[in-house]
């Protein structure tokens, strides 16, 4: 097992963020660890691991919280409407959302490439750090640790009605756009794969109708396809928002 003690540190004094996510670490090397992105690591030349195996962990055990509150509020609901209700919750923006609104970003520790890519307020990136942090709470305190400190998180974010409106995810909005703009969907394409066996990233490409290509990276293929095609929908939206309207006819 790799030492996690990291000689690095954050922009900001982590027992604040202790704070604000109401848990106080007993080894702080697991916070430190949790902040720690690999952007950081590769440019400082540190041996250290980097936050992406307590992501994994991290993002299984929001979505149990997650699902085991959901199935106490709503014990009429089936399979799928609790899915699509766990889903809103803990989909990349949301989770984004919630790191914003505890300071997470101040925290992060990047490499300046990353940084000067804007890195640090990426939903995806922000997404990941949350769940590291998740992770971490997990193996520092157990199972009613991250319950106490997932419930303070989501204060005010749990639906009070099963009735609430759907969300549609990036990759429905993305088909439903280029079916609309080009009579065709779009298609996805793994693109490689790189880091250890125990954490690897995958990248995939989504390629539009009109032979564009957009990749992106993710811990799964499945958070690799819908960060691709969250790039696409940007790019579209973007053009769709810059471009004029139809010009009336002439008389």
């Amino acid at each position: 097992m790799r030492n996690n003690t990291l000689r690095l540190k954050p922009r900001r004094p982590p027992t604040d963020l202790e704070g604000a996510i109401g848990y106080t670490f007993k080894d702080h090397g697991l916070l430190l660890l949790a902040l720690t992105h690999s952007s950081h690591l590769n440019e400082s030349g540190e041996t250290a691991d980097s936050n992406e195996r307590l992501e994994f962990l991290g993002d299984a055990v929001i979505e149990l919280v997650v699902s085991d509150e959901l199935y106490r509020r709503f014990p009429e609901e089936r399979e799928g409407e609790l899915t699509r209700l766990r889903a809103r919750l803990v989909k990349e923006q949301s989770l984004a959302e919630l790191a914003r609104g505890i300071g997470l970003p101040d925290y992060i520790m990047l490499g300046r490439g990353e940084e000067a890519q804007g890195g640090r307020e990426r939903d995806s990136l922000l997404a990941d750090a949350l769940e590291a942090v998740i992770g971490a709470v997990y193996l520092d305190g157990g199972f009613e640790a991250v319950v106490r400190c997932s419930h303070a998180l989501l204060s005010g974010k749990w639906p009070e009605s099963p009735d609430a409106p759907k969300v549609k995810d990036f990759k429905t909005r993305l088909q439903e756009l280029t079916q609309q703009r080009y009579k065709a969907r779009p298609e996805y394409a793994p693109a490689g794969m790189h880091g250890p066996d125990h954490a690897k990233v995958y990248v995939v490409a989504v390629r539009l109708p009109d032979g564009r290509e957009f990749r992106a990276e993710g811990a799964s293929k499945k958070k690799a396809e819908q960060r691709a095609a969250d790039l696409a929908l940007q790019t579209l939206e973007a053009e769709a928002a810059a471009s004029p309207g139809p010009s009336a006819p002439e008389s």
